[in-house]
């Protein structure tokens, strides 16, 4: 891959998460995280949970415990999921396939093979089904290039896994894998890129957008207004 090409899904990345991610929390994730109703509220815990914070079960403490789990864990999860799609497109870019069932071409800088790339996000985002749908699309492929006598081996057919470690590979990526490669995180950038460190400077690139973002009015702002709903319902 050229370098023009490395740095282009490095942009990608970047304006995929200052548009699609943080705009996404900071607009949507907070305003849900304001409302009551949003939240099964547990009436024995509550007031446990705001102490445990805060020392003080005051309904500012009582939202603060309930807004911080939602806006930092669960809420940016689910968006980051809901969107991954949107992620992969923007990201391979000028790389897609017109082969059917196949998301991306490419020249492994391994072994030097044409690859055929089924994409995924990450180490836990297929399910039972998928398997199938992923082998079939493949085998699609293998007769395809049989009738057109094209040098296509099992090897080159591979599931590329955007982000994680092998040891996390869910069963069912390791089903696939008895059949064909499935190549996850550094290993599947670096074949992809030639670049051995090209997985982490992905990582460092968006943790530099991450650094041009300071939410924390509109955190407070979110605690105050959950607080003054918690106060007239509670108090």
């Amino acid at each position: 891959m050229e370098n023009d090409q490395r740095k282009q899904i490095i942009e990608n990345a970047k304006m995929f998460f200052r548009t699609e991610i943080v705009q996404s929390h900071i607009d949507g994730a907070c305003d849900r995280a304001s409302r009551l109703s949003e939240y099964n509220v547990n009436p024995f815990l509550f007031k446990y949970l705001a102490n445990f914070l805060t020392g003080n079960d005051s309904p500012e403490s009582i939202a603060r415990a309930l807004v911080l789990p939602r806006i930092l864990g669960s809420s940016i999860t689910t968006s980051f999921g809901m969107k991954i799609q949107s992620l992969i497109s923007s990201l391979f870019q000028g790389l897609g396939s017109t082969t059917h069932g196949i998301d991306i071409e490419f020249i492994d800088e391994v072994d030097g093979r044409k690859k055929y790339c089924q994409l995924k996000a990450g180490p836990n985002t297929i399910n039972h089904d998928d398997v199938t749908t992923i082998v079939n699309h493949f085998q699609g492929v293998i007769n395809l290039a049989r009738t057109n006598n094209l040098n296509v081996g099992i090897n080159d057919l591979i599931v590329g896994v955007v982000y994680g470690e092998e040891s996390e590979l869910s069963s069912h990526y390791c089903r696939i894998g008895n059949n064909f490669p499935v190549y996850i995180g550094e290993d599947f950038w670096y074949r992809l890129t030639g670049k051995k460190d090209f997985y982490f400077e992905l990582i460092d690139a968006i943790g530099e957008v991450a650094l041009e973002v300071d939410a924390s009015s509109v955190v407070e702002k979110t605690i105050a207004v959950l607080a003054e709903k918690i106060k007239i319902k509670y108090y």
